[in-house]
């Protein structure tokens, strides 16, 4: 029994050899016994450097944050802080809570150490002693934590040892800079950053008095009660009053009541589990960090600019939102840069109106529709096998497919007899595109398709079938801007890159990566002037629609079968602007088309690019000249030697009509073999053509009976320079089969 207190002998003796020690340890024995004794800690500078916050962040091309990207969901912390960014309250209000003598002492304080065993003796009750230099020591060193346990005097001793090799080697603001930066405040909070910005909303600088106050509470109890925190806080802030010596300032901080209460609303209405703010940049940062990132702590600086990323989010969602009633619930942005490939926005969802948020809808396959028409025609105009004054006809028809019928219809079920290339193009006409798709050949439309970056589109020819020409092949966001990106740099393709690596503003064209041609300059051209020609678009879509702008621009619409997918793209003299709108569940939507759906977010978006930047038609090629068309039509562009000579040759186009592409014939056994021969038919040929089967010549281009053979054949029709005009594929089935080599 003390003074009437039953204790614990070993805690008596423990305390009391403790006391005896700390009396007798001189300044220089502290000094020998952290340099000789104990392990030398890391240096500050290494503790600073190796501090990692808990969210990686993802920069935009001018630094500024715009994901954070988490990375340890045990505790939340920011970037390191000096001492100078910390609230002067802050400071004072933890070393009043946590260590009054701090700039007195050598890391330990005997006298706190001495009053803490006097009280547990008299009282029974545990008041804390160590310091923030021995707090610090058993934060660098996990050997040294307590894990929610009273230490042993042996492990009390080993944390003294460290807290006096700390003072041996740090500064007092370097341990207390440290201690900040490290020191759990409430759940996984942990650093005055982190507390400041989740519970408060501020920079560690801003705080207040009342806020300092309720930090330094939380401290000593991060899991307290709000009462606890409260009285806790007044303490503190009645001790800072008294101790303020200036009776106005006294007054004022005892008056704070309410502040007070403001402090202790703000800290404890924020979950402890807050984590970083889910952006629309998350896609992007999901796949721009890379593991040596992360295992180097790095931020991840990108091409992208927040505020046009936050501009197009906007539009999306806004734009979405009046969609709701025709079930239209996701959609995707993505703006490049045409001359340097930079991407500056990418907002792959719609976030919370999304019906599957983590979907990258950038990246995502999906069906184009008429997005991929402009590439047909491109590379028609590029082998010199149309102008955009060809007449195409716009008419029913039927084209054997497998065992059934491909028959292609316009958007509104209209039919329009001869259009022009250009006004196929422009009004998005499908029986014309299914005609150009013959023309070229499916399996070079294909390739085509591949050279300018379709990775998906791994397919030949046959396995799509004609209606390659009308966007069944699936691709992505991300893949229809680089394409279109193309067309907008005459032909010229390069990756999109959504790195900052030697981007600079100012100097993007030098940082242009290696483009390689895919398309020819001219065709390119046109291609892009038809893109951009309101008059031929009215045919469709009327003089007036989102596709119209107040600057010159060229852009295309899509929608896929049973309208699961909507697309526009399109691109001024600066910038390339893609839009899906859609259903990540691949639920239809309800009378949306192109120009409705997607189309107004393409052009609110471009328009915001273009505010105070005039976007001008590109110059013509040297190769590319403007004459009247046949017919009185108004004057076009043609590359030069396909100007038209004679009106007449342009009324019909080169076709093989018999047999039909795709078609499969069947040999039967009981009819004599020169009663079964097929004929091949041809429309148009022009004079000195020839068919071609396989890898064999045939005679001239009339009407020829051939014996069928079984197997697949591919059957050609070829003009005088042996150039091929038209194509078609067919399967005999039974016969004779074809002579082994």
């Amino acid at each position: 029994m003390i003074g009437g207190v039953a204790v614990d002998a070993q805690l008596v003796i423990s305390a009391a050899a403790a006391t005896v020690l700390l009396v007798t340890v001189t300044a220089a024995t502290v000094v020998r016994i952290a340099r000789d004794g104990s392990p030398a800690p890391t240096t500050f500078e290494e503790t600073r450097a190796l501090h990692c916050p808990s969210d990686l962040r993802l920069l935009d091309r001018h630094g500024a944050v715009l994901h954070e990207l988490r990375l340890d969901e045990a505790r939340r912390r920011m970037r390191w802080v000096s001492l100078a960014g910390i609230s002067p309250a802050l400071q004072e209000a933890v070393l009043r809570s946590e260590d009054r003598r701090f700039f007195d002492h050598r890391g330990v304080d005997a006298r706190a150490m001495i009053a803490a065993v006097w009280q547990r003796i008299r009282h029974g009750s545990l008041r804390g002693a160590s310091t923030i230099t021995m707090q610090l020591a058993a934060m660098l060193d996990r050997g040294l934590a307590r894990g929610g346990s009273p230490r042993t005097p042996a492990a009390k001793w080993r944390q003294m040892r460290a807290a006096w090799a700390l003072e041996a080697r740090w500064t007092k603001r370097q341990i207390l800079e440290a201690y900040l930066n490290l020191v759990t405040f409430r759940g996984e909070l942990q650093g005055a950053a982190a507390a400041a910005a989740v519970l408060f909303d501020k920079a560690p600088h801003g705080l207040s008095h009342p806020e300092a106050a309720v930090l330094a509470a939380l401290i000593r109890s991060p899991n307290a009660a709000r009462d606890v925190v409260e009285a806790r806080a007044k303490r503190l802030m009645a001790a800072s009053s008294a101790a303020a010596g200036d009776p106005a300032r006294a007054a004022s901080l005892s008056s704070r009541a309410d502040p007070l209460r403001a402090a202790l609303d703000d800290a404890f209405a924020s979950p402890s589990g807050t984590g970083p703010r889910v952006t629309d940049a998350a896609h992007a940062a999901r796949r721009l960090f890379t593991a040596d990132d992360v295992a180097g702590c790095r931020d991840r600086a990108s091409t992208l600019d927040a505020e046009l990323q936050r501009r197009a989010a906007s539009s999306l969602h806004d734009h979405l939102r009046d969609m709701r009633e025709q079930s239209v619930r996701d959609g995707a942005v993505l703006v490049v840069d045409n001359a340097s490939g930079d991407v500056l926005a990418y907002v792959a969802s719609s976030g919370r109106l999304s019906s599957s948020e983590h979907v990258d809808g950038i990246r995502a396959l999906r069906q184009p529709g008429s997005a991929l028409k402009p590439f047909l025609y491109a590379l028609a105009l590029d082998r010199r096998l149309v102008t955009a004054a060809t007449l195409l006809e716009d008419a029913p028809t039927d084209i054997a497919i497998g065992s059934g019928v491909f028959r292609p219809r316009n958007y509104d079920h209209l039919f329009r007899g001869l259009v022009t290339v250009r006004t196929s193009l422009a009004a998005s006409l499908n029986v014309p595109a299914v005609r150009t798709l013959q023309l070229v050949g499916a399996d070079r439309f294909a390739d085509s398709l591949r050279e300018l970056g379709f990775d998906g589109i791994d397919g030949d020819g046959d396995f799509y079938g004609p209606s390659l020409a009308l966007g069944s092949a699936e691709v992505s966001l991300w893949e229809l801007v680089g394409a279109y990106r193309t067309l907008a740099r005459g032909g010229l393709a390069s990756p999109l890159r959504l790195t900052a690596a030697d981007a600079r503003d100012g100097d993007q064209e030098s940082m242009t990566p290696p483009a390689r041609r895919v398309l020819g300059e001219e065709a390119a051209f046109i291609t892009a002037d038809i893109l951009a020609d309101r008059g031929s678009r009215a045919t469709t879509f009327e003089l007036e629609n989102a596709l119209a702008t107040r600057f010159w621009s060229a852009a295309k619409t899509g929608t896929s079968k049973d309208m699961r997918d909507n697309w526009c793209i399109g691109f001024s003299d600066r910038y390339t602007v893609g839009v899906w709108v859609g259903n990540f569940t691949g639920a239809p939507m309800h009378d949306v088309s192109g120009v409705s759906g997607a189309a107004p977010i393409w052009n609110d978006v471009l328009s915001q690019l273009h505010a105070d930047r005039p976007s001008i038609a590109p110059p013509p090629p040297t190769a590319v000249i403007r004459m009247a068309a046949p017919g009185g039509a108004p004057p076009e562009w043609f590359v030069q030697g396909t100007e038209p000579l004679v009106p007449s040759q342009l009324a019909r186009l080169p076709r093989i009509v018999s047999p039909a592409d795709g078609s499969i014939l069947t040999v039967d056994l009981d009819t004599p073999p020169q009663r079964q021969r097929v004929t091949f038919v041809a429309d148009a040929a022009p004079e000195g053509a020839a068919w071609k089967l396989g890898d064999a010549l045939l005679s001239a281009a009339e009407p020829a009976l051939w014996s069928p053979v079984r197997g697949h054949h591919r059957l050609a029709l070829l003009d005088g320079d042996r150039r091929e005009l038209a194509a078609v594929t067919f399967e005999v089935r039974g016969g004779p089969r074809p002579p082994q080599d």
